[in-house]
């Protein structure tokens, strides 16, 4: 491996990127390992959008802003934790796109969805939990959650 990890589908499991997930990520030994606690789709002022769709794109860009913290974006990304409320296929469509937005064409991190019945603030309906890896030299972070990865 040449990056801090690389994702995977093996053959015999279903393909998932319809989905915006993988189902491996192999970290390489020596990688610097970034914990990032659930990120919900309120501004910095704490509002939340009314909607899921707009909910779900703060909480990248909130999820950027913790990764560009410590020198990392979006491409360092290998596992998620998903959250969300009230789980539909309208809601996981909506988080598809996203997700396409932020990761464009590139394989989405491994990720479980987990359907709750509510999150910390009224009003929160999605929550994103990450794990980032990167080389102890650090790799190219990407700046905002809409530009693809390179």
């Amino acid at each position: 491996m040449t990056r801090a990890f690389q994702l995977s589908n093996p053959q015999g499991l279903y393909d998932p990127s319809a989905n915006a997930y993988s189902h491996v990520a192999e970290v390489a030994s020596g990688s610097r390992l970034l914990f990032i606690a659930g990120q919900g789709g309120e501004d910095a002022n704490g509002q939340l959008p009314p909607d899921f769709a707009g909910q779900a794109r703060q909480a990248l860009a909130n999820l950027q802003t913790a990764l560009a913290s410590r020198g990392a974006g979006l491409a360092q990304v290998f596992k998620l934790t998903l959250l969300i409320v009230d789980h539909s296929e309208q809601r996981l469509a909506q988080w598809v796109a996203e997700a396409d937005r932020a990761w464009g064409e590139h394989m989405k991190p491994t990720c479980t969805l987990i359907p709750v019945p509510r999150l910390a603030l009224d009003g929160m309906l999605v929550e994103i939990e990450a794990v980032a890896a990167a080389t102890q030299a650090g790799e190219q972070a990407i700046s905002g959650t809409t530009k693809a990865l390179e």
